[in-house]
Protein backbone atom coordinates (compact mmCIF):
# COMPACT_ATOMS: atom_id res chain seq x y z
CA UNK A 1 0.00 0.00 0.00
CA UNK A 2 0.96 3.41 -1.17
CA UNK A 3 -0.22 6.43 0.66
CA UNK A 4 0.45 10.19 -1.64
CA UNK A 5 0.15 13.86 -1.02
CA UNK A 6 -0.97 15.74 -4.00
CA UNK A 7 1.61 18.45 -4.08
CA UNK A 8 1.66 21.28 -5.80
CA UNK A 9 3.20 20.07 -9.50
CA UNK A 10 0.65 17.13 -9.37
CA UNK A 11 -2.60 19.41 -8.74
CA UNK A 12 -4.89 20.66 -11.29
CA UNK A 13 -4.95 17.24 -13.39
CA UNK A 14 -7.51 14.20 -13.37
CA UNK A 15 -6.83 11.47 -11.15
CA UNK A 16 -6.49 8.61 -13.73
CA UNK A 17 -3.61 10.95 -15.69
CA UNK A 18 -2.07 11.45 -12.78
CA UNK A 19 -1.63 7.50 -11.66
CA UNK A 20 -0.85 6.68 -15.43
CA UNK A 21 2.47 8.75 -14.89
CA UNK A 22 2.48 7.23 -11.54
CA UNK A 23 2.18 3.97 -12.76
CA UNK A 24 3.71 3.70 -16.00
CA UNK A 25 4.26 0.04 -15.80
CA UNK A 26 0.38 -0.26 -14.98
CA UNK A 27 -2.02 -1.26 -17.90
CA UNK A 28 -4.91 0.74 -18.33
CA UNK A 29 -7.08 -1.84 -17.86
CA UNK A 30 -5.37 -3.19 -14.48
CA UNK A 31 -5.50 0.59 -13.28
CA UNK A 32 -9.02 1.24 -14.00
CA UNK A 33 -9.89 -2.49 -12.72
CA UNK A 34 -8.09 -1.28 -9.29
CA UNK A 35 -10.27 2.18 -9.12
CA UNK A 36 -13.22 -0.02 -9.33
CA UNK A 37 -12.18 -2.89 -6.83
CA UNK A 38 -11.94 0.67 -4.48
CA UNK A 39 -8.18 -0.31 -4.66
CA UNK A 40 -7.33 3.05 -5.03
CA UNK A 41 -8.98 5.83 -3.10
CA UNK A 42 -9.39 9.06 -2.95
CA UNK A 43 -9.09 11.08 0.42
CA UNK A 44 -10.57 7.84 2.02
CA UNK A 45 -13.10 7.85 -0.62
CA UNK A 46 -14.49 5.76 -3.96
CA UNK A 47 -13.44 7.40 -6.83
CA UNK A 48 -14.00 6.72 -10.60
CA UNK A 49 -10.42 8.01 -11.81
CA UNK A 50 -12.75 11.41 -13.42
CA UNK A 51 -11.82 13.71 -9.76
CA UNK A 52 -9.93 17.01 -10.31
CA UNK A 53 -6.51 16.87 -8.32
CA UNK A 54 -6.03 19.90 -5.13
CA UNK A 55 -3.19 20.29 -3.34
CA UNK A 56 -3.27 18.44 -0.47
CA UNK A 57 -5.40 15.28 -1.35
CA UNK A 58 -4.42 11.85 -0.24
CA UNK A 59 -4.53 9.09 -2.56
CA UNK A 60 -4.01 5.82 -1.24
CA UNK A 61 -2.95 2.78 -3.72
CA UNK A 62 -2.81 -0.87 -3.10
CA UNK A 63 -0.69 -2.69 -6.37
CA UNK A 64 1.94 -4.34 -7.17
CA UNK A 65 5.34 -2.59 -6.91
CA UNK A 66 6.50 -3.28 -10.07
CA UNK A 67 3.67 -0.80 -11.53
CA UNK A 68 5.31 2.08 -10.16
CA UNK A 69 7.71 4.16 -11.64
CA UNK A 70 11.44 4.64 -10.15
CA UNK A 71 12.09 8.19 -8.91
CA UNK A 72 13.42 10.62 -11.10
CA UNK A 73 16.72 11.43 -11.03
CA UNK A 74 18.78 13.71 -13.79
CA UNK A 75 22.86 12.54 -13.53
CA UNK A 76 25.68 14.67 -12.31
CA UNK A 77 27.15 14.43 -15.74
CA UNK A 78 23.96 16.09 -17.22
CA UNK A 79 25.51 19.54 -15.71
CA UNK A 80 26.62 21.74 -18.37
CA UNK A 81 26.78 25.60 -18.82
CA UNK A 82 23.67 27.43 -19.96
CA UNK A 83 22.97 30.90 -21.51
CA UNK A 84 19.90 32.32 -19.58
CA UNK A 85 18.72 35.55 -20.68
CA UNK A 86 15.41 34.97 -18.81
CA UNK A 87 14.53 33.39 -15.21
CA UNK A 88 11.60 34.31 -12.89
CA UNK A 89 10.22 31.56 -10.42
CA UNK A 90 8.21 29.18 -13.19
CA UNK A 91 9.95 30.22 -16.23
CA UNK A 92 13.59 29.69 -17.52
CA UNK A 93 14.16 31.53 -21.74
CA UNK A 94 17.85 29.75 -22.35
CA UNK A 95 19.93 30.37 -25.83
CA UNK A 96 20.78 27.04 -26.93
CA UNK A 97 23.99 26.68 -28.74
CA UNK A 98 24.09 25.36 -32.06
CA UNK A 99 24.39 21.33 -32.46
CA UNK A 100 23.21 20.39 -29.26
CA UNK A 101 19.93 18.51 -29.17
CA UNK A 102 16.86 19.78 -27.10
CA UNK A 103 16.05 16.04 -26.11
CA UNK A 104 17.62 13.00 -25.98
CA UNK A 105 18.57 12.70 -29.81
CA UNK A 106 20.75 10.38 -32.14
CA UNK A 107 23.96 11.35 -30.68
CA UNK A 108 24.31 8.51 -27.91
CA UNK A 109 25.77 10.11 -24.59
CA UNK A 110 25.77 13.76 -26.12
CA UNK A 111 24.21 16.60 -23.43
CA UNK A 112 20.96 17.83 -24.24
CA UNK A 113 19.15 21.26 -23.35
CA UNK A 114 16.42 19.54 -21.15
CA UNK A 115 19.56 17.57 -19.16
CA UNK A 116 21.23 20.83 -18.70
CA UNK A 117 18.11 22.88 -17.51
CA UNK A 118 17.05 19.98 -14.81
CA UNK A 119 20.71 19.66 -13.34
CA UNK A 120 20.60 23.57 -13.08
CA UNK A 121 17.31 23.98 -11.14
CA UNK A 122 18.70 20.81 -9.31
CA UNK A 123 21.80 23.08 -7.78
CA UNK A 124 19.85 25.70 -7.60
CA UNK A 125 17.31 24.43 -5.26
CA UNK A 126 14.24 25.18 -7.45
CA UNK A 127 14.25 21.45 -8.41
CA UNK A 128 14.30 18.34 -5.93
CA UNK A 129 12.93 14.57 -7.46
CA UNK A 130 13.23 13.03 -4.42
CA UNK A 131 9.97 15.81 -3.82
CA UNK A 132 8.01 14.85 -7.10
CA UNK A 133 5.67 12.30 -8.10
CA UNK A 134 5.06 12.31 -11.70
CA UNK A 135 6.58 16.54 -12.58
CA UNK A 136 10.22 17.27 -13.94
CA UNK A 137 10.73 20.17 -15.65
CA UNK A 138 9.96 20.53 -19.31
CA UNK A 139 10.83 22.17 -22.39
CA UNK A 140 7.80 23.96 -23.83
CA UNK A 141 9.25 24.09 -27.51
CA UNK A 142 11.69 22.95 -29.81
CA UNK A 143 13.97 23.71 -32.07
CA UNK A 144 16.75 21.15 -34.43
CA UNK A 145 19.87 20.51 -33.27
CA UNK A 146 21.59 22.74 -35.77
CA UNK A 147 19.30 25.48 -35.24
CA UNK A 148 20.43 27.76 -32.48
CA UNK A 149 18.33 29.96 -30.25
CA UNK A 150 15.61 30.61 -27.72
CA UNK A 151 13.77 27.53 -25.53
CA UNK A 152 10.93 28.05 -22.95
CA UNK A 153 11.74 25.66 -19.87
CA UNK A 154 8.80 25.63 -17.22
CA UNK A 155 9.95 25.10 -13.90
CA UNK A 156 5.64 24.26 -12.48
CA UNK A 157 3.49 22.10 -13.96
CA UNK A 158 0.83 25.05 -13.52
CA UNK A 159 3.65 26.98 -15.82
CA UNK A 160 3.92 24.14 -18.11
CA UNK A 161 0.17 23.94 -18.86
CA UNK A 162 -0.51 27.48 -18.93
CA UNK A 163 2.67 27.76 -21.92
CA UNK A 164 1.69 24.88 -23.69
CA UNK A 165 -1.96 26.65 -24.17
CA UNK A 166 -0.59 30.04 -25.38
CA UNK A 167 1.34 27.66 -27.94
CA UNK A 168 -1.51 25.73 -28.73
CA UNK A 169 -2.96 29.20 -29.16
CA UNK A 170 -0.41 30.71 -31.36
CA UNK A 171 -0.29 33.39 -28.56
CA UNK A 172 3.13 33.72 -28.44
CA UNK A 173 5.02 35.51 -31.64
CA UNK A 174 8.39 33.25 -32.42
CA UNK A 175 10.54 35.00 -34.78
CA UNK A 176 13.68 33.69 -36.26
CA UNK A 177 16.62 35.31 -37.98
CA UNK A 178 17.66 33.54 -41.40
CA UNK A 179 20.20 33.53 -43.92
CA UNK A 180 18.87 32.82 -47.59
CA UNK A 181 21.11 31.33 -50.36
CA UNK A 182 19.11 33.72 -52.92
CA UNK A 183 16.87 36.55 -53.00
CA UNK A 184 13.31 35.52 -51.83
CA UNK A 185 10.84 37.07 -53.64
CA UNK A 186 9.58 39.64 -52.58
CA UNK A 187 10.67 42.38 -49.55
CA UNK A 188 8.21 41.53 -47.11
CA UNK A 189 5.14 38.70 -47.28
CA UNK A 190 3.28 36.62 -45.63
CA UNK A 191 3.38 33.11 -47.83
CA UNK A 192 0.22 30.28 -47.23
CA UNK A 193 1.47 26.67 -48.44
CA UNK A 194 0.69 22.86 -47.44
CA UNK A 195 3.22 20.41 -45.85
CA UNK A 196 3.76 17.06 -45.45
CA UNK A 197 5.26 15.11 -43.21
CA UNK A 198 7.39 11.96 -44.12
CA UNK A 199 9.59 9.95 -41.83
CA UNK A 200 12.43 12.47 -40.90
CA UNK A 201 11.96 15.00 -43.77
CA UNK A 202 8.67 17.05 -45.20
CA UNK A 203 7.54 18.25 -48.53
CA UNK A 204 5.55 21.71 -49.47
CA UNK A 205 3.18 21.84 -52.35
CA UNK A 206 1.10 25.11 -52.72
CA UNK A 207 -2.28 23.31 -53.13
CA UNK A 208 -3.31 20.86 -50.75
CA UNK A 209 -2.75 17.03 -51.81
CA UNK A 210 -4.69 15.01 -49.29
CA UNK A 211 -5.76 14.69 -45.36
CA UNK A 212 -2.39 14.55 -44.49
CA UNK A 213 -1.57 17.97 -45.69
CA UNK A 214 -1.38 20.42 -43.25
CA UNK A 215 -1.68 24.17 -44.01
CA UNK A 216 1.28 26.73 -43.08
CA UNK A 217 1.49 30.44 -43.07
CA UNK A 218 4.99 31.91 -43.03
CA UNK A 219 6.08 35.55 -42.68
CA UNK A 220 9.15 37.21 -43.70
CA UNK A 221 10.55 40.51 -43.91
CA UNK A 222 14.10 40.98 -45.74
CA UNK A 223 16.60 42.90 -43.16
CA UNK A 224 19.55 43.14 -45.61
CA UNK A 225 21.13 41.72 -48.66
CA UNK A 226 24.78 41.13 -50.08
CA UNK A 227 25.05 39.40 -53.87
CA UNK A 228 22.47 36.28 -53.43
CA UNK A 229 22.28 36.33 -50.00
CA UNK A 230 19.36 37.51 -47.75
CA UNK A 231 19.21 38.20 -44.33
CA UNK A 232 15.05 38.06 -43.67
CA UNK A 233 13.27 38.28 -40.43
CA UNK A 234 11.14 35.17 -40.23
CA UNK A 235 7.55 34.63 -38.09
CA UNK A 236 5.89 31.34 -37.53
CA UNK A 237 1.78 31.66 -37.67
CA UNK A 238 2.01 27.84 -37.62
CA UNK A 239 4.48 25.60 -36.30
CA UNK A 240 5.12 22.61 -38.43
CA UNK A 241 7.94 20.10 -38.05
CA UNK A 242 10.80 22.15 -40.33
CA UNK A 243 8.96 24.74 -41.56
CA UNK A 244 10.79 27.33 -41.96
CA UNK A 245 13.69 25.54 -43.18
CA UNK A 246 10.92 23.76 -46.12
CA UNK A 247 8.88 26.83 -46.63
CA UNK A 248 11.99 28.57 -47.70
CA UNK A 249 12.94 26.11 -49.60
CA UNK A 250 9.65 25.89 -51.48
CA UNK A 251 10.37 29.25 -52.09
CA UNK A 252 13.43 28.98 -54.31
CA UNK A 253 15.19 30.91 -51.57
CA UNK A 254 16.73 27.96 -49.57
CA UNK A 255 18.39 28.43 -46.38
CA UNK A 256 22.41 28.97 -46.27
CA UNK A 257 23.97 25.65 -45.04
CA UNK A 258 20.80 23.54 -44.65
CA UNK A 259 21.95 20.20 -45.63
CA UNK A 260 18.11 18.77 -46.34
CA UNK A 261 16.47 21.46 -48.22
CA UNK A 262 19.24 23.72 -48.77
CA UNK A 263 22.61 24.93 -50.34
CA UNK A 264 25.17 23.11 -47.57
CA UNK A 265 28.16 24.45 -49.36
CA UNK A 266 30.26 21.59 -47.63
CA UNK A 267 29.10 22.93 -43.92
CA UNK A 268 26.37 21.17 -42.73
CA UNK A 269 26.54 22.32 -39.21
CA UNK A 270 26.60 25.86 -40.26
CA UNK A 271 22.84 26.17 -40.97
CA UNK A 272 21.98 29.66 -40.29
CA UNK A 273 18.83 29.87 -38.45
CA UNK A 274 18.31 31.35 -35.11
CA UNK A 275 15.04 31.61 -32.72
CA UNK A 276 15.78 35.26 -31.80
CA UNK A 277 12.79 36.59 -30.41
CA UNK A 278 9.61 35.44 -28.22
CA UNK A 279 6.90 37.77 -27.80
CA UNK A 280 4.48 37.36 -24.77
CA UNK A 281 1.05 38.81 -25.26
CA UNK A 282 -0.07 41.58 -22.33
CA UNK A 283 -2.13 40.97 -19.03
CA UNK A 284 -1.29 37.29 -18.87
CA UNK A 285 -2.89 35.86 -15.64
CA UNK A 286 -0.63 33.84 -12.96
CA UNK A 287 1.37 31.97 -12.98
CA UNK A 288 3.03 33.63 -16.26
CA UNK A 289 2.24 37.58 -15.36
CA UNK A 290 6.15 38.60 -14.93
CA UNK A 291 5.52 37.86 -18.57
CA UNK A 292 3.18 40.13 -19.64
CA UNK A 293 3.73 42.03 -22.63
CA UNK A 294 7.43 41.04 -22.26
CA UNK A 295 9.82 40.57 -25.71
CA UNK A 296 13.28 38.21 -25.15
CA UNK A 297 15.66 38.51 -27.78
CA UNK A 298 19.24 36.29 -28.29
CA UNK A 299 22.31 37.69 -28.74
CA UNK A 300 22.93 38.57 -32.38
CA UNK A 301 24.07 34.99 -33.83
CA UNK A 302 27.64 34.66 -35.40
CA UNK A 303 26.36 34.13 -38.88
CA UNK A 304 24.76 37.67 -38.75
CA UNK A 305 28.09 39.31 -38.25
CA UNK A 306 30.02 37.21 -40.90
CA UNK A 307 27.63 37.64 -44.08
CA UNK A 308 26.09 41.37 -42.90
CA UNK A 309 28.34 42.70 -40.64
CA UNK A 310 26.97 46.20 -41.09
CA UNK A 311 23.78 44.68 -39.35
CA UNK A 312 23.63 45.27 -35.48
CA UNK A 313 20.84 44.81 -33.03
CA UNK A 314 18.91 47.82 -33.95
CA UNK A 315 18.87 47.23 -37.49
CA UNK A 316 16.90 44.00 -36.37
CA UNK A 317 15.10 45.85 -33.33
CA UNK A 318 13.82 48.40 -35.97
CA UNK A 319 12.73 46.00 -39.21
CA UNK A 320 11.22 43.52 -35.81
CA UNK A 321 8.86 46.96 -34.90
CA UNK A 322 7.55 47.38 -38.73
Amino acid sequence: MRMITVGENDAGQRLDKFLCKLMPACPKGLLYKLIRKKDIRLNGARCTGREQLCPGDTVRIFAPEECFSRKQTVPDGAALPLAILYEDAQVLIVNKPKGMDVHSGSRSGAPTLLAGVQQYLIRSGAYDPAHEQTFSPALCNRIDRNTQGLVIAAKTAAALRAINELIRERCIVKCYLAVTSAPLPRKADTCTAWLKRDGTTVTVADEKRGPDWKEIRTQYRVIARSGDLCLAAVTLHTGRTHQIRAHLAHLHAPLLGDPKYGRARGHEENQCLCAYALRFPADLPEPLSALSGRTVTAPLPAFVGHYFPEVTQETIYSALSR
